[in-house]
């Protein structure tokens, strides 16, 4: 029978800012089980002021004494899935998404951004409270911005040669993939490129825009509910998502064109899989309905993400 699972966010069960083969699992499970993940997200400089009537987590405090940053994102896992191995494929079905704290932070950093031209030697973090119950955000320039809660870091270990990657740039393992899409509701697939597969899961985001433009969201702790299931032999090459409404292929690349070719190639496969449509008839098809998005510029790797219909494909 399928089994639940509770994996809290901790010095023990945390890994700050990379994804690595070798890192030690935290939790095994088998296909099927479902695991509901804690986080938190940011560095002690990121953190409200004790007086503020914010509420500050004590695993904060717990994690950042006993961690060294190597990436911006605090990490909960690595969870090892049970017979997972390189060529295999991670179903991650997304269920409950819920905010452990009233609060997240926005930064911009000198030099970073999608226009590091303009802000070279501008740095700025701001904390912006969320409203959970009315499910808004108040940012500091008024008014307010509907939330919308989702992981933007959730990968697969890269392969064992690949060594440590920091948790920034996203790649075919997934890790920083950054699209507002992979919210309640939705399922993402993830290759598997090493023995358990690996998977973790942070950088919570309270809201995002598509772009991320300024390098950060309103990134909060927040609590996931995953339902995880183990495709033997099912080998994909990049993250797909399926929401309620569209089918999506992702891809990253250092140059936004080539992201943006890479992830008509994956719709093209895609739509062959799911309909038994010939590639000129996808690449037509995708003309006439698919849009393309980018999901983000900031990361050193930019991401393009094509959406599909599913109304227009009877799935």
């Amino acid at each position: 029978m399928p089994a639940a699972h509770l994996l809290k966010a901790s010095a023990e069960t945390v890994h700050w800012g990379y994804f690595d083969a070798k890192l030690k699992p935290v939790m095994t499970i088998a296909s099927g089980d479902t695991v509901t993940v804690t986080t938190i997200s940011g560095g002690r400089d990121a953190l409200p002021k004790q007086d503020s009537g914010l509420d500050i987590l004590p695993e904060y405090a717990e994690v950042h004494s006993r961690h060294e940053k190597f990436g911006p994102h605090i990490m909960t896992g690595p969870i090892h899935v049970l017979d997972a191995k390189p060529g295999d494929s991670l179903e991650v079905r997304i269920g409950a998404i819920e905010f452990r704290q009233n609060w997240g932070y926005n930064l911009i950093r000198p030099l970073g951004g999608s226009i590091p031209e303009d802000f070279g030697s501008f740095a700025r973090s701001i904390i912006i409270p969320l409203d959970i119950v009315a499910g808004v955000a108040h940012p500091p320039w008024g008014g307010s911005i509907p939330l919308s809660p989702f992981f933007g870091n959730i990968g697969t270990a890269p392969p064992v040669e690949w060594g440590r990657l920091s948790s920034v740039a996203p790649h075919a393992f997934g890790g920083n993939i950054d699209n507002k899409e992979l919210v309640a509701g939705t399922t993402l697939f993830l290759p598997v490129f090493t023995s358990g597969a690996l998977l973790s899961i942070g950088d919570g985001h309270g809201v995002q825009g598509d772009g991320e433009v300024c390098t950060t969201a309103i990134e909060t702790a927040l609590q996931g509910t995953f339902e995880i299931f183990l495709h033997k032999g099912q080998t994909i090459t990049r993250p797909i998502a399926e929401t309620p409404t569209h089918l999506i292929t992702m891809a990253f690349d250092v140059d936004l064109d080539d992201a943006a070719k890479d992830a008509v190639r994956e719709m093209i496969k895609l739509l062959g899989m799911r309909k038994g449509l010939s590639a000129a008839d996808a690449y037509s098809f995708m003309s006439l309905a698919c849009d393309l998005r980018v999901t983000q510029l900031v990361n050193g790797n930019k991401g393009i993400h094509a959406m599909m219909p599913k109304a227009l494909l009877d799935l």
